[in-house]
């Protein structure tokens, strides 16, 4: 018993030692070499700065007549926007898909791990939303989002829907409910779990997403927040501190919100696999 514990501590140790050498010092790297001068964050070095020049993130927000603000506004309507829609539709498909067993449904899951698996077409992609008039639009943006995020929502929340008994939905049967009425007066409020797993995971991802904008809203208009940071690697390309400044300012929002719910994620992932 004592070696094993032993060996659970050593664990422990090794886990967060790796942990600090993958991502803490690289973040501290960052940081630090985003409050020095132009000329001591070329060096690349992990050290204090000489002077802290708090002064990188002031103009970091006022570059390109405030691009960034613009940028977090852009981000902050795509990640709503979708996951208002992730949430309204992919709880509903997946408690259809948790309840019906059929051949429909049985066809219906196949597509959606295949849309896993099965990259997104670019080209084409851009031919539809020029079509349908969508195409450097917020609007198509956040389809594009959608499109891409539903099978992994859908996966969550059938899988959380089997914990769920059907003996709540006969007796709302009983009491006249439609099924509309069922599933948001029933099923959706016991949903909280998953859907705060949703919410997280989806905003993480859409807000930290750099290839979708690039391609289907490009356009200085349209920048995103992780655009910033390529633009600024052409502009600042010889300025380190500068672009180490932008990097934090775009990563921390959501370290922050994943650090704080981080909880969260786990208790609904790990109850949609274990009960369903």
């Amino acid at each position: 018993m004592k070696n094993r514990k032993r060996l659970c501590l050593l664990g422990d140790i090794v886990g967060m030692l790796a942990a600090g050498i993958i991502f803490i010092i690289p973040f501290l790297f960052i940081f630090l070499n985003s409050l020095k001068g132009r000329r001591e964050a070329n060096l690349l070095d992990l050290s204090l700065p000489s002077v802290w020049e708090w002064g990188n993130y002031k103009a970091v927000f006022e570059a390109n007549n405030h691009i960034i603000l613009t940028a977090f506004k852009n981000s902050f309507l795509i990640t709503l926007g979708a996951i208002i829609l992730l949430i309204s539709f992919s709880s509903m498909s997946g408690y259809v898909l948790q309840r019906r067993k059929d051949r429909l449904t049985r066809a219906v899951n196949v597509m959606i791990m295949t849309g896993l698996m099965i990259p997104p077409a670019i080209l084409p992609t851009i031919w539809i939303m020029k079509g349908i008039h969508i195409y450097k639009t917020l609007a198509g943006i956040i389809l594009i989002e959608v499109a891409l995020q539903t099978p992994f929502t859908i996966m969550l929340f059938r899988g959380f829907m089997g914990s769920i008994p059907t003996e709540l939905e006969e007796a709302g049967v009983i009491d006249g409910c439609s099924p509309f009425s069922l599933f948001r007066q029933v099923i959706f409020p016991l949903l909280k779990p998953v859907t705060s797993t949703v919410v997280i995971l989806n905003s993480v991802t859409i807000f930290n997403d750099f290839m979708n904008p690039l391609y289907f809203m490009p356009g200085s208009k349209n920048a995103t927040v992780q655009l910033t940071l390529y633009n600024f690697m052409g502009q600042y390309s010889s300025s380190y501190n500068l672009l180490f400044a932008d990097v934090m300012t775009i990563t921390v929002p959501m370290l922050i919100l994943f650090i704080i719910f981080n909880k969260k994620i786990v208790d609904g992932m790990v109850a949609g696999a274990v009960k369903g």
